[in-house]
């Protein structure tokens, strides 16, 4: 079943700008096809990590790190028609602290205005998209051999449409009189056998791994650490179906994999393993899916159904394999949960509104119940209850009684996806926005329902960890010890034990009771032992540069013998006194909590039916971004989106830890 009809150019060009979706080719329904490269990618070469030195600051027990995995720079195709110049090491500089500039740029490369954050990251990856970034070097020196090709002039601005630009870059003009092929790269500027495009392909993947390893801080003092990554960008039918690739060290393979070369998720899949991860080369990576909200259900359906059953647990062995993971939050939105979906009992969950991108114009929104559909980042086709994480679990608890294997144990992670290189910008009050259109701009809707108003101010990716180093990360990456924020930086535990203490929050130890006695969140609960109790244990801290905490939830969710998805909030702790914002001034009001710890036990524990369980941790309310921009300006000045009653004035911060999962 496919509810969303097949649109047309035109509609995409509207969004592009906002959207900026890596391959518009997609956005109009076209299919790129393939073209491997030829010879194909080398796969990583053997080799030893450089040496670093051992961390000063090691913790048994681990510690926080907040991070950014998904940053894009003016090596993007998308973002460099953004008029973003900032390379990768621009974006790492950002994340340390340093002030970059902005679009747009003057003809001597001066910004229109400066970014900075006030917390500088622990880490961070610059992801761009694998999909051209051969050509956008080609396009975009004057030295190259494609530089004054008609497609280059048209990727660089002499035709007034976005669109029109893209597809010059594919292109697309010369396909309709048949002078270039439909499927594959534009030879007009790859050259014959796309050599060229091959060739600064590997050279901007090159100088992207030079910078990851300049802003590596390999020495005692451990203060930031960078990762090598890229973007996998298939969009089919502006469908989004992205994944960042995140490497444990600087061995990797000689090209990044784009959907150009690799169309598919399971010769992706594939095409990674015997690239890196079955290599006898010290390569390691995880592939992580980012914001399924606009996936029409895509991104987690079981699409192998029809295969023989053992073909079946083998995909679903691959991909649980390298896709540990899943991006809750970031710029476009917030992918937890939705009330109403196909299916699913035991709702209404009241924060399950909390930053819906595609909620925002108001839009009518069809189920698409057990099928797909397509066209999401257009604002078209239907939504489906996998393009969230929470019932993304329960279809893996549905697959693995189906198949025995699932596919589905992902952890949770928040990002940015920011296409201006400020890795890491996500505070409400310095949000420096979604595009590189000026304030007033991003601020107006007029008749636009993808107005940049509409979009997040983007999440954070939190890890528990020993050490700040790549090792270290990665392993936490890896047994899914995540947590995703909302953009703060609240501090959350969470274990889940047979007989933990009933009381683990009084005696000051929780993390050494949790893992001595449990696992913590991203594990898998052993059996039970006879005669045992199931416990929770949470706790958070609160970040002090934001508001305080009001609440902390345990969710349940499991897949029911009546065939139906479940789900259950529990409170488990609040504050005792409610705090408050005043949003004409975004003054905060009220105490609130710094911290909160509680126990919890299940009261409706089945022990004969699989459920995963997750924390999910609540400020207190204070200003969206939108309201603090808004603010900054003359009050009879304001663009329509300071008062359209679309745009929430406050919102509510959170933490998700990742989940623990109980299997019989």
């Amino acid at each position: 079943m496919n509810h969303a009809p097949r649109s047309t150019c035109a509609l995409a060009s509207r969004l592009a700008v906002l959207v900026a979706p890596a391959i518009l080719t997609a956005a109009c329904g076209l299919d790129p096809g393939k073209e491997p490269w030829v010879p194909e990618s080398a796969p990583a070469a053997k080799a030893t990590p450089a040496p670093r030195a051992a961390c000063e600051k090691r913790d048994p027990l681990r510690r926080p790190l907040y991070g950014d995995l998904h940053v894009h720079t003016g090596f993007s195709m998308d973002a460099w028609l953004m008029g973003t110049i900032a390379t990768p090491d621009d974006a790492y500089r950002f994340a340390r602290g340093e002030a970059i500039g902005l679009p747009p740029h003057d003809a001597a490369g001066r910004p229109a205005l400066f970014a900075q954050i006030s917390q500088p990251l622990d880490f961070a990856a610059v992801t761009d998209h694998a999909e051209w970034l051969g050509e956008v070097r080609l396009c975009t020196d004057p030295e190259s051999p494609s530089y004054d090709t008609p497609s280059c002039r048209i990727f660089r601005g002499e035709e007034e449409s976005f669109l029109a630009r893209v597809l010059g870059l594919q292109g697309f003009r010369k396909r309709l009189v048949g002078a270039v092929s439909l499927r594959g790269r534009n030879h007009e500027i790859c050259g014959d056998g796309s050599t060229l495009c091959r060739e600064q392909t590997r050279t901007a993947w090159q100088k992207n791994q030079e910078a990851t390893e300049r802003w590596y801080d390999r020495s005692s003092e451990c203060r930031f650490t960078t990762l090598h990554g890229y973007e996998y960008s298939r969009s089919p039918s502006s469908t989004k179906i992205h994944r960042n690739v995140i490497f444990r060290n600087e061995i990797v393979p000689e090209l990044p994999i784009s959907w150009i070369d690799t169309p598919s998720e399971p010769e992706f899949w594939r095409k990674l393993r015997s690239q890196c991860v079955d290599t006898d080369s010290g390569c390691d990576a995880i592939a992580i899916p980012h914001n399924p909200n606009l996936s029409n259900g895509q991104l987690f359906a079981i699409w192998y159904r029809d295969l023989p059953l053992e073909e079946q647990r083998e995909q679903a062995r691959l991909r649980a394999g390298l896709e540990p993971l899943v991006e809750m939050v970031q710029v476009k939105g917030e992918s937890e949960c939705r009330s109403g979906m196909y299916g699913v009992v035991g709702g209404p969950d009241e924060l399950c509104g909390f930053e819906k991108l595609r909620d925002m114009p108001g839009t009518p929104l069809e189920d698409c119940e057990e099928g797909t559909g397509e066209g999401a980042q257009r604002g078209r086709g239907c939504v489906s209850r996998l393009d969230y994480a929470r019932y993304a679990l329960i279809e893996g608890l549905r697959e693995s009684e189906r198949i025995g294997v699932n596919p589905y144990v992902v952890g949770f992670i928040g990002s940015t996806d920011t296409h201006l290189g400020t890795a890491g910008a996500v505070s409400e009050r310095e949000f420096p926005g979604a595009s590189a259109a000026p304030l007033r701009d991003q601020l107006t809707i007029g008749d636009d329902v993808n107005a940049t108003v509409f979009r997040s101010a983007g999440g954070l990716a939190g890890v528990w960890a020993e050490e700040n180093s790549r090792d270290a990360i990665f392993d936490a990456l890896s047994r899914r010890e995540t947590f995703a924020t909302s953009g703060t930086r609240i501090v959350p535990r969470f274990f889940a034990g047979w007989d933990l203490p009933a009381d683990p929050c009084s005696s000051g130890d929780l993390a050494a009771r949790g893992y001595a006695g449990g696992v913590a969140m991203g594990g898998t609960l052993p059996g039970k032992p006879p005669g045992a109790t199931l416990r929770f244990a949470v706790a958070a801290s609160r970040d002090p540069r934001s508001a305080p905490l009001e609440r902390i939830e345990i969710v349940k969710a499991w897949y029911g013998r009546d065939g139906k998805f479940h789900e259950a909030v529990h409170e488990v702790a609040r504050a005792r006194e409610a705090s408050s914002v005043d949003a004409e001034t975004c003054v905060l009001e009220g105490s609130g909590a710094d911290s909160l710890c509680a126990s919890w036990a299940d009261p409706e524990f089945d022990a004969t039916r699989a459920a995963v369980y997750y924390a999910r941790i609540v400020e207190g309310p204070s200003c969206r971004w939108s309201t603090w921009r808004c603010l900054s300006i003359p009050p009879d000045e304001r663009p329509d989106g300071c008062s359209d009653p679309r745009i929430p004035r406050t919102l509510q911060e959170r933490a998700w830890t990742s989940p623990i999962w109980f299997v019989p």
